[in-house]
């Protein structure tokens, strides 16, 4: 499996983001956000269509960075308060 992690801060929060591609058995991408190491929001993304592509790894690796930038970006932006702030103890 391969895959990246980060650290954003947000909003007073620490936050770490982590995106895997959960290999060819399970056939999707997924990123998970915690907070204090409690899970508080998550993503899977899917990529049947990709299966029988030559050009999997490099698709499947595309897939895997776009989502996660796209986590940190919908962080910055707020729009996973919602998620970030309900967990908030």
């Amino acid at each position: 499996m391969s895959g990246t992690s980060s650290e954003i801060r947000h909003k007073g929060l620490s936050l770490l983001v982590q995106t895997q591609d959960k290999g060819l058995q399970a056939q999707y991408v997924e990123s998970l956000v915690y907070h204090s190491g409690k899970l508080v929001f998550s993503r899977k993304t899917f990529y049947t269509q990709f299966l029988n592509d030559a050009d999997i790894k490099r698709k499947v690796a595309r897939l895997l960075m776009e989502q996660h930038h796209k986590i940190m970006s919908d962080i910055s932006a707020g729009r996973l308060d919602h998620h970030l702030f309900k967990s908030r103890s």
